[in-house]
């Protein structure tokens, strides 16, 4: 059974970046053809899907989030990390990090809230 857990600052003050930290356990970021995401909900709004690293190492990013989002990795520990710079209050959310197969999300981790404020 694949968990993740997300981890990270629960404020983090405007213009400052946020960064949040996925441990996976009961299976290898590394393996073959998982890609592991972050997704975000803000509040009164959908999910929004920010941003992938892959199995073999190469990230993706939603164009809208490309400019402030960085997604990166530490095989040793099993985990990967989203850098969102630049934030404001509208980056308030609960943030998600889910294993995605062939397009479709299958394990998430249970969110955790952010909030941007002074």
């Amino acid at each position: 059974q694949v968990q993740l857990q997300e981890s990270g600052p629960g404020l983090v003050k405007p213009s400052q970046t946020l960064s949040l930290t996925c441990t996976v356990s009961g299976g290898s970021i590394t393996t073959s053809y998982y890609y592991w995401s972050w997704i975000r909900q803000s509040p009164g709004k959908g999910l929004e899907w920010m941003g992938a690293i892959a199995y073999e190492g190469s990230d993706y990013y939603s164009p809208s989030l490309k400019s402030r989002t960085s997604i990166s990795r530490d095989t040793s520990k099993n985990q990967f990390s989203l850098h969102l710079s630049s934030v404001t209050p509208e980056d308030t959310a609960v943030y998600y990090c889910a294993r995605e197969q062939v397009g479709y999300l299958d394990y998430w981790g249970q969110g955790t809230q952010v909030t941007v404020s002074s």
